[in-house]
């Protein structure tokens, strides 16, 4: 606000002052301002002021100064203005709130220290007139006018300003309200204050007024475009037309150089679907309708590139890949699984004749290690296709297959187009891993949505719920593994061609460790030139008979590393006690002895089996995730009142095997020579050694109907027999599964003879000789004849 008052006017010319230094603020002569003062110098400068004739001198420091701290003398100004405190306000932080009005210009002659405070020695400095003429005249009033036009135009101007222009009849106290009100920058406002001659401060004052009411002009005008355009739901809009418009009139702004402009080239370019390059069309729209400062911008920027990083181009199919080749593979990357590579290429058969995946997609199931996912790693080799491998192990929600809607924040596609961008082709080989360890909760069932992804009539079109629009899947060959099918649903095994991979025999590890696993460390190990490694047959099959358990060879192999570890090391370990860069070249030969101290005492892997004929116990055959096994079955009777105990942790399966045995035994007492209420007079206890591995199933029907019968004639078993089978209560002994693996199993126990149902000799003719050779077969149909053979 002007003050006409000019009684201050006149000062002596030499005054001292305290100085209050400001940031970002120039003060004028005739102008009330308030300030904040917080600095403790500047606090106490204010305070030496209000307690004297309340005069100080206002001062602007260099805009480069930290605001932090106290400035010094040649970071002030040497321009700056007396004033007068008319208010002091001091707030709870011990900061001031003050109120000034400048009185006259000042020019500092010199600093002085004063305790925290500074002290000024300054004369009045006041702006020259020119004398009175028409061309000076002239000057204010056109000053005046182009003040009122950047009123006008300026709407952070307050009205209270502009209604007291009316009270202000001198020229500089004009010029000092323009300079007070102006939006301008401080070193502008310090050189207009410098500036000694009044008409040479106003002439550059009107420069600065004429070219920022052009720029308020252009804003005006771009600000009626833009509404123009503008409706309710626009807003958005609003800003974005505006910045295009400023960056139209500076001339700025190249669209050959803009993002979304390559975003239109990729999508004029890319060979989408129809479908697909709707969607594009729709989403590219949209995005020159947002701001770039949005977070929708971003989503939608995603979405179109994912749609363009997608492979469209239809896949070329070599002409060089042949079913010798393809053979050729599979045999140099796997041992036997004949029945198994066979199956493979009459796959491969078909989709070369065809040039597009046909019939069911493959499962290959089988226990852990025996090469399902190395298969997968062939079959792309030998057709020429990329290789993708997905764990399943643990999904549990739909949206990791099927992708997340984009209403979510942070949404994606699944898995399968994630699989298919980074193979970079439609026609990759996706190996899916544990398809059998997909679980659900309520997320939904992963395992429902692979449904449409496996089945060769519906996944032309997979809908993923991030793209929303069909994606062709059906140049992609799908190949899933697992190690049971009991927690597969239904639907989806219908969908899949089961191939089982059955364990490895003693015979097969031996050559796979031989032809595969020992080469292949070898040349991990760089061993080449240094030293070799050698195994003969009698330790290698010790490894696998004395310390792995398992149906595949992951066991062997790291039994193997660790003698390759501690080979290495004793090697190393002579190179630094000779100190010699080489040593000659050594054959190291493992042989059984030495085992021990390769990998300590061979741990207990399998139970003990009877050898000798006693009563009451049977060897039974079962099979377990780690292959086949032997099972020891022991019956013991008792005094008592008819009761069965079972032990063993054994399943609900195994509980009913054994009240069919009591029951079978019950019904045919005659034929064993028991009197007819025996089952009132005795208890029976069965039990199962390794009580704490759960055990389940049908197929120990027979041996433990075997042992029933043989604990209450007390006639002994023959040691020397293994027996499998399913019973029911009319006498029937049942088929039973994992046939393969139980036969391996009895050879490894060293046992010759073995009874098995009669309905499972067509699957002897498909097992290996290597399994079969050497065993004494008993085929049988009745539990009858189980008993005649081993009691």
């Amino acid at each position: 606000m002007p003050n006409n008052n000019n009684s201050n006017r006149n000062i002596d010319k030499r005054v001292t002052y305290p100085v209050l230094p400001l940031r970002n603020t120039v003060m004028a002569p005739n102008i009330i301002t308030p300030l904040l003062i917080g600095r403790k110098g500047s606090v106490e400068a204010v305070e030496k002021a209000f307690l004297g004739d309340k005069k100080i001198i206002c001062v602007t420091q260099l805009f480069d100064y930290e605001d932090n701290k106290e400035p010094k003398a040649k970071n002030l100004y040497r321009i700056g203005t007396l004033a007068n405190t008319l208010q002091i306000f001091r707030l709870p932080d011990d900061s001031i709130r003050l109120l000034v009005e400048g009185v006259s210009l000042v020019k500092i002659h010199r600093f002085s220290k004063s305790g925290a405070s500074v002290n000024a020695s300054s004369t009045i400095w006041e702006k020259k007139a020119e004398e009175s003429s028409p061309q000076n005249e002239a000057l204010y009033r056109t000053f005046k006018k182009v003040f009122l036009d950047y009123l006008r135009l300026n709407k952070s101007i307050p009205e209270e300003a502009i209604l007291s222009l009316n009270e202000i009849s001198r020229p500089d106290e004009f010029f000092y309200f323009v300079l007070a009100n102006v939006n301008a920058d401080i070193i502008f406002k310090q050189k207009m204050l410098e500036i000694p001659i009044l008409e040479e401060s106003i002439k550059e004052m009107l420069h600065f007024l004429s070219d920022e009411i052009e720029i308020l002009k252009l804003e005006n005008r771009i600000d009626d475009k833009v509404k123009k355009k503008l409706t309710k739901t626009q807003k958005e809009y609003y800003l974005t037309e505006q910045l295009k418009i400023i960056q139209r009139e500076l001339g700025i702004g190249n669209d050959e150089n803009n993002d979304i402009l390559d975003l239109k080239k990729r999508i004029e370019q890319t060979s989408l679907s129809e479908e697909a390059l709707k969607k594009a069309n729709e989403e590219f729209k949209k995005l020159n309708r947002i701001s770039h400062h949005s977070p929708e911008y971003s989503v939608t920027h995603n979405y179109l590139n994912w749609i363009l990083d997608l492979p469209w181009e239809e896949p070329t199919f070599s002409d060089e890949t042949c079913l010798k080749i393809s053979m050729n593979i599979l045999e140099r990357d796997h041992y036997g699984l004949k029945k198994v590579k066979e199956r493979i290429i009459e796959y491969l058969a078909v989709i070369q004749l065809a040039h597009k995946i046909k019939g069911q997609i493959m499962c290959f199931v089988g226990p852990p290690g025996v090469g399902k996912t190395s298969l997968g790693k062939s079959i792309a080799e030998a057709t020429g296709r990329k290789f993708v491998r997905l764990s399943l192990g643990g999904v549990r929600d739909e949206a990791e297959i099927r992708g997340h809607r984009r209403t979510y924040i942070g949404a994606m596609p699944g898995v399968i187009i994630q699989s298919i961008k980074k193979a970079e082709t439609k026609n990759p080989l996706i190996m899916m891993d544990e398809v059998d360890k997909l679980s659900r909760d309520f997320r939904g069932d992963p395992a429902s949505a692979l449904l449409e992804v496996l089945d060769p009539e519906q996944n032309n079109s997979f809908r993923d719920h991030y793209l929303d629009f069909g994606y062709d899947l059906s140049q992609v060959m799908f190949i899933t593994t697992a190690n049971s099918l009991n927690s597969i649903p239904q639907p989806l095994i219908d969908r899949m061609e089961i191939i089982r991979i059955p364990g490895y025999t003693l015979y097969d590890k031996y050559h796979i460790a031989k032809k595969h696993l020992i080469p292949k460390l070898h040349k991990e190990y760089s061993l080449e030139g240094k030293f070799e490694i050698r195994f003969s047959k009698q330790t290698i099959e010790k490894i696998i008979s004395s310390y792995t358990r398992e149906a595949g060879v992951r066991d062997l192999e790291r039994n193997l590393t660790k003698i390759f570890r501690k080979i290495i090391k004793n090697y190393i370990e002579n190179l630094e006690n000779t100190k010699n860069s080489k040593l000659a070249t050594q054959v190291f030969k493992i042989t059984p002895t030495q085992l021990t101290d390769y990998l300590g005492i061979p741990p207990l892997l399998y139970s003990e089996v009877n050898r000798k004929d006693s009563p009451g116990i049977v060897t039974g055959l079962a099979w377990t995730q780690f292959g086949g096994e032997t099972l020891q079955i022991e019956s013991v009777k008792m005094k008592g009142s008819g009761k069965v105990k079972l032990t063993g942790k054994l399943g609900a399966t195994m509980q009913e095997s054994a009240q069919a045995a009591l029951s079978y035994s019950r019904e045919h007492y005659k034929e064993y020579n028991l009197p007819e209420d025996f089952y009132n007079k005795v208890d029976i206890h069965l039990h199962i050694p390794e009580g704490a591995i759960p055990k389940d199933g049908p197929s120990a029907g027979v041996a433990i109907v075997t042992s029933f019968i043989s604990i209450l004639t007390g006639k002994p078993v023959r040691a020397d027999i293994a027996m499998t089978g399913e019973i029911t209560l009319s006498g029937k002994v049942l088929p039973i599964g994992g046939l393969e693996e139980k036969l391996i199993a009895a050879k490894r126990a060293n046992l010759k003879t073995l009874i098995i149902p009669q309905k499972n000799e067509p699957e002897l003719t498909e097992i290996s000789q290597e399994v079969t050779k050497g065993l004494d077969i008993i085929l049988v149909n009745r539990i009858s004849e189980v008993l005649n053979i081993a009691i």
